[in-house]
């Protein structure tokens, strides 16, 4: 064989070498990627070749599917009173992807997670049949919420205390899903995420905001757990007016004429004396008052119901006028509906604090359990008698102080109203806040927070009483009489 004939075969057994090597490295090591990729249609074809299994409220399905008209996907996703439920479900769009419950369960609800399938499945590769995903939600707690929140544009949880269980996510302005779930629906979707009031975002989970005066809670448990008073009604060194550490700005006090001066807690609570909470948050000392924001949740980026919610912030390196103001829940302390939900919770439960979770358990197609999640995780973050203290103050708040909206006649309703500041020198109208819990006599509980970040108030109405508290009570309500 002449040289030029050889080099041209060991070239050419080169090039099938290479050929084989690359075909085996896609075969083997890149096939998964490529079967993952967003763009590989052949995944929306598969999901969307037959219906989805359903997401469950109260024992009823709240989204099916729907035989599409043409193309290459079979089904589409539908929603029953989807503006209600669109906190909870998410999307699942052929076009945009899932979101919250439908992205988290994906493979539960069209049918590719292993766990649905049985032994002859396993062995031809068949897709089983989808499963379901059971929520926490009470629809009569949603509804309620729901028709309260109105056109104001805001947010509500409630949670059972005693389980963890939410019973209740509504954000507002809403959407429907049902309105983006096709392949043609990119002018609805324009529309949506071009919307100045973004009703997509989920504001009970992923929107923190300054929780002004609800804030005093996580201060007051702070004071009596550190020892720095011993109840409730022990006066507090609190001079009123009171100067900002370092500066020459007087915090001054909503209600002018308010007994504020060296108030209780359970006063200043009552009242929601700026100066008694300001103080004690310099007095107590960044760091004590962090230590009890973090047991409450404040701080983590890992808060999943499943749903992750985004990080409440409690500042840290600042001077003593920067902690006086986050006494009061201002300066750079920001919480979602949800953080401030379970700062009442944790005082309803006696101190104990259980993890918030809306799913209570997925199923296959029969209705079997393949994973139940009503055993959540507790920690304890403050005593009982800690608890019993701040309880009992805020029975004062609803029965005789700021949060008076809220009672309910055969209930013990305890309260923390909010005014927080919005804008550079607090030049927007501000947002209103209510949290609270209420106990029935038959051992039901449930914990509550409202923010309305606007309404067609007056900016003078703008109070947690006003506007946030009516909210909370017919949640509160609805969750005793279901």
């Amino acid at each position: 064989m002449n040289k030029t004939i050889r080099h041209a075969s060991v070239f050419t057994l080169l090039l099938v070498l290479a050929l084989l090597v690359r075909a085996t490295w896609v075969q083997f090591y890149d096939s998964k990627a490529l079967a993952d990729d967003k763009l590989n249609r052949r995944n929306a074809i598969e999901q969307y070749a037959n219906p989805l299994g359903d997401i469950i409220v109260g024992g009823d399905a709240i989204t099916g599917s729907e035989r599409t008209k043409g193309g290459d996907l079979a089904y589409k996703r539908t929603y029953k009173d989807g503006d209600l439920y669109s906190a909870v479900t998410g999307y699942s769009s052929q076009v945009y992807g899932a979101t919250q419950i439908e992205g988290i369960y994906k493979d539960i609800l069209d049918g590719t997670d292993n766990r649905l399938k049985n032994p002859l499945d396993t062995v031809t590769n068949k897709r089983a049949d989808p499963g379901d995903v059971v929520t926490t939600i009470d629809p009569a707690v949603q509804k309620a919420a729901y028709k309260a929140l109105g056109d104001k544009k805001g947010a509500a949880v409630a949670i059972d205390p005693k389980t963890g269980k939410i019973l209740g996510m509504v954000s507002t302005p809403s959407y429907d899903p049902s309105d983006i779930s096709g392949s043609t629906d990119s002018k609805e979707w324009k529309a949506l995420t071009g919307d100045e009031d973004k009703p997509m975002v989920n504001r009970s989970l992923r929107q923190p905001l300054p929780p002004g005066s609800t804030f005093k809670l996580v201060v007051a448990a702070a004071a009596l757990e550190d020892g720095l008073y011993g109840s409730a009604d022990a006066k507090t060194d609190s001079p009123n007016p009171y100067t900002l550490p370092g500066t020459s700005t007087v915090l001054k006090n909503e209600n002018a004429s308010a007994p504020c001066e060296n108030a209780t807690i359970r006063t200043a609570l009552q009242y929601s004396c700026n100066n008694v909470f300001a103080k004690m948050a310099v007095d107590l000392g960044q760091d004590k008052v962090k230590s009890m924001a973090e047991k409450m949740g404040f701080n983590t980026d890992k808060l999943d119901v499943p749903v992750r919610a985004s990080k409440s912030v409690y500042p840290s390196d600042m001077d003593k006028a920067q902690t006086a103001l986050t006494g009061i829940g201002q300066f750079d302390v920001t919480a979602t509906p949800l953080q401030i939900s379970m700062v009442s919770a944790a005082i309803a439960n006696g101190g104990e604090l259980v993890s918030p979770h809306m799913v209570s358990q997925i199923t296959d197609s029969n209705g079997d359990v393949l994973e139940s999640y009503d055993d959540p995780d507790s920690e304890r973050v403050m005593s009982e008698d800690t608890a019993g203290e701040l309880q009992s103050a805020m029975e004062t708040v609803v029965e005789k102080g700021t949060g008076t909206n809220a009672r309910i006649s055969g209930a013990d309703v305890g309260g923390k109203t909010g005014t927080a500041q919005h804008g550079e020198n607090n030049s927007k109208t501000p947002y209103a806040w209510f949290t609270s819990y209420a106990k029935g006599g038959d051992g039901k509980e449930v914990a509550v927070s409202v923010i309305v970040e606007s309404s067609d108030a007056s900016r003078s109405e703008v109070s947690g009483n006003g506007l946030a508290a009516p909210i909370a009570r017919a949640m509160m309500q609805a969750a005793l009489n279901s």
